[in-house]
């Protein structure tokens, strides 16, 4: 099966957000950026489309101008096994002008959708026990970024029935 590559549209920030993206996550670079040439909706010379990856997942961003913007329709999920993690990268994402949303999820400064979750978060939204379900729903419900303790403590204590 070919590689399945997403493709970031920005207005002019391909650059920059491609850079940021790459400075956030380990065993991540730029591989190739490309100019507009003198024919083509862009200025000549000026970045058309960076490639880049992220440990690995290549990505393309591409400066194709303001008529189209991101919207939570779609979003970038990173699994985190510590609540280490879900903190260094929930913080590097909203920085310099980033917007918390709730349950785990943020747009960073370009607006592109993420979800910073713990890794098996999911295992607390199934399971026989329909209070502990709803306990760990509730307590998701309530949270911008996920604490994990407090998600792992509001599943398991009897006397917060939801």
């Amino acid at each position: 099966m070919p590689a399945i590559i997403p493709n970031l549209w920005f207005d002019d920030q391909a650059e920059q957000a491609a850079g940021f993206y790459v400075s956030i996550f380990p065993n991540s670079r730029i591989l190739e950026v490309t100019n507009y040439p003198e024919v083509g909706p862009g200025p000549a010379g000026a970045v058309m489309s960076v490639s880049f990856e992220i440990d690995g997942q290549p990505f393309i961003a591409i400066n194709g101008g303001p008529e189209f913007h991101f919207t939570e329709a779609v979003s970038l999920e990173i699994p985190c096994d510590t609540q280490e993690e879900v903190d260094r990268y929930w913080n590097a994402l909203i920085a310099d002008g980033g917007q918390e949303s709730q349950c785990g999820w943020l747009k960073d400064k370009y607006g592109l959708s993420w979800q910073v979750v713990p890794t098996g978060m999911s295992d607390l939204f199934r399971g026989p026990d329909p209070q502990k379900v709803n306990r760990a729903m509730k307590a998701m419900l309530g949270m911008r970024k996920i604490d994990i303790a407090e998600l792992r403590r509001a599943a398991e204590d009897e006397s917060d029935s939801a």
